[in-house]
Formats: structure tokens, sequence, C-alpha cells
């Protein structure tokens, strides 16, 4: 919510709030040059100086976040000192949090409001950061009783140059009318001797005038010579000169640009040159730490394979013992079923009332049996009856027919 707030309050300052950091790196710049921080601080650390918007956060500004936070501590550190508050020097591993809340104490002992969290300074740039250097460098200078007079601006007179311009600005046709005027004045003469013996060129004519006469005559007119003529603005002329003017000034722009761009290109160049001596020196301080990290995630793939295959044999064998699981239930219910019927007495009841019934059946079926064996036993001994019957049928015919013979 405070951070909401802080966002709408730049929204209200208007389009210029963005830019409101470089305009205080400048005027800390300008503090810490009072203060001759080059030969006590950066002469004393062996730093280079600060450019004019090192401390400004912006995504168009190379920024070194480490470096930036360290330079911040040891100006703040300084500027405290200077101001009569005594105050460690921090070093370059010292905890983060504990250096800030340190140097915002010492800038509320100052009477400073702070309103916003500790961590806006942990970066090494910004609006913040740049006000909290600002406000200690003015307590600083006050200790010192540095303090920055206004400027005074000379008056100008601007009176005579307007009545010489406006004396400048005269017709061609008033000019032409002087000037006339002018020769007249001073060589009439010379014209009137003319008109005499131009009817008698009989000699060579000769000026009779003073040199040091018409000298000082051509000095009197000479300023009333200067003509100022409007010119149109649609005139070719114009936009030759608005051009060799506009080329006059981009060359001098130029010239400045270029010295500030190689000014930026050095420090660029220093930058990277430091950033990568900088790595260098932590890939070599870290060197051992990254073998170890990868002889550790080398460890960690085997131990994942391991896991995995383990995790499939577990699969199987929880597949396997939910099988076995099933199998034992069923089990377990048939031995509860069969203890269950054993040691109830009605089925041995049932099986006895079988057994009584089954011979029953039985008595009734040899019954039936011995009536049947009876049937066919006379059902045989007709039957043989009758074959004998038939046989001595037969035969008898025979010893009756052989006696008639």
């Amino acid at each position: 919510m405070a951070e909401d707030g802080r966002r709408g309050d730049e929204e209200d300052r208007g389009p210029g709030a963005a830019y409101r950091g470089v305009a205080v790196m400048e005027s800390l710049l300008e503090k810490l040059n009072a203060l001759n921080y080059e030969e006590e601080v950066l002469g004393k650390h062996n730093m280079k100086n600060l450019s004019r918007h090192y401390f400004v956060s912006s995504p168009y500004l190379a920024s070194n976040p480490g470096e930036q936070f360290y330079m911040f501590t040891i100006i703040a550190a300084w500027l405290i000192n200077v101001a009569g508050r005594p105050f460690t020097e921090p070093q370059e591993y010292d905890e983060p949090n504990a250096t800030v809340s340190n140097i915002l104490a010492e800038l509320r002992a100052f009477g400073v409001k702070v309103d916003f969290p500790p961590s806006k300074l942990k970066s090494g740039s910004g609006e913040y950061v740049c006000f909290v250097l600002d406000r200690l460098a003015e307590e600083a200078l006050r200790r010192r009783g540095f303090t920055f007079r206004k400027t005074n601006y000379p008056s100008e007179n601007t009176e005579e140059e307007s009545v010489v311009e406006d004396d400048a600005e005269l017709t061609l046709s008033k000019v032409e009318e002087e000037l006339i005027v002018g020769v007249l004045h001073s060589s009439n003469f010379l014209f009137s001797s003319e008109a005499e013996t131009s009817s008698k060129p009989d000699e060579i004519l000769e000026s009779t005038v003073d040199a040091t006469e018409w000298n000082l005559e051509v000095e009197r007119v000479l300023p009333q010579l200067k003509v100022t003529i409007r010119t149109d603005n649609k005139d070719w002329r114009v936009h030759v000169d608005q051009m060799h003017q506009h080329r006059d000034g981009i060359q001098s722009s130029l010239k400045e640009a270029k010295s500030h761009l190689d000014k930026l290109q050095e420090d660029i160049g220093k930058t990277l040159e430091k950033v990568s001596s900088r790595e260098k020196y932590i890939n070599n301080q870290l060197e051992h730490l990254i073998q170890e990290y990868r002889s550790a995630q080398a460890k960690l793939s085997k131990a994942r394979e391991r896991y995995q295959q383990a995790s499939g044999g577990v699969t199987e064998r929880t597949r396997v013992l939910a099988e076995i699981s099933e199998e034992l239930e069923k089990v377990k219910q048939e031995m509860e079923e069969k203890g269950s019927s054993m040691s109830d007495g009605a089925p041995v009841v049932k099986i006895k009332q079988s057994l009584t019934k089954l011979k029953q059946e039985i008595i009734q079926m040899d019954v039936r049996i011995g009536v049947v064996e009876h049937t066919l036993l006379q059902a045989k001994l007709k039957e043989k009856s009758n074959m004998t019957r038939d046989m001595h049928a037969t035969n008898i015919p025979e010893p009756a027919a052989g006696l008639f013979a």
C-alpha cells in the first residue's frame, strides 16, 4: 500500500519526477567536490572519480550493484564523520542490512525524516541513495561552515543596442538619398568644375579635393552606409544561412558530445575490465566449490536413478502384496465359513436325516429290484417253456412220417 501511494505521488509530481535523481546527483557531486572528497576518500581507497550520474538508477546507464553499494557506504561513512559524528568505516564484506540500518540511524539523528525502507539502499543506486548522500553532504558542509551563494548577474544595458539597431534599420531609398546628399556636399565644387570644363576637354581632368578631407568625409558617411534589409523567409539565401548555422551548431555539439562519449567509453572499458578481472577472481576462488557442486550433481543424478529403479521394484512388490492380501482375505473367509460350519450341529443333523432317507430309498430300491428280478425270472421261465414247447411241437411229426414211409 505504501509503495502504491508513493507511486501515485510520483505520478502527481509530473513526468519530470523520473529525472529528479539526475539533478540530485549533479548537486551531490558539486557538494562532494566542495568537500574535497577526491583526496580524502578516493585517494585513500584508490578509487576512480565518480561520474555525473554514478548513483542514478536508469536502464540506459551501466550499473554494478556491488561496487555502487560499497562506494555508497564508504562516502556515507566519511560524510557522517565529517559532519561530527563518529562512524566506523564499513568493509566490503560486512552485512548490508546492518550497514544500511546504521547509516539511516545516523541520518535520523541529524533530524532528517526517512519514510522509505532500508531495502531501497541495498541496490547502491537510485533516488533514495542520492537523497541520503545529499542530506549527509549538506550536514558536512554545514559543519565546515561552507554555504553556496547565489550568482549575481551584471545588469545589461540594452537601450543603446536597441537604438543602434533602430538607426541601422533604414530603408534603401533613404540611404541612397543621404548618400547622394553627403557626396554632393563634400564634392560640389568638383561637379561644378566638371560642368564648366566639360565643353573644353583640352587638358586631363585632375581633382583638386584634398585627400584628407575626402577620407574624413568618407569616415563620417560610412556608418550611415550600413543597410539592414528585411529579407523574405522564403528566400533561398535565408535557408542557406540557416543551414550553415545549423551545421556550425551540430559541429560544436558534436565536439562536446564526442568528448563525453569518449569519457563514457573509457569508463565503460575500465568497468568491463574490472568486471572481467573480478569474474576471473571469483571463478578462481570458487573453482573447487564448482567441482564439488558438479560431483554432488552427478551423485544426485545417480541417486535419482537408483530411486527410480527402487520405486519400480516397490510398485511391483506393492502389486504382488495386494494380490496376496486379496487371496489371504479369501482364505480367511473360507476358514471362517468352515469354522462356523464345524462348530454348528445343524449340518450333522441334516447329514443324519439324509442318511436315514437314503437308507429308506435304498430299501425301497431293493424291493423294486427284487420285484423286477422276479418279474424278469418269470418272463425268462415262460419264454423257456414256450421255446421247449415249440421244439417238441416241431420234432414229433418226423418219426410219424418215417413210419409211414
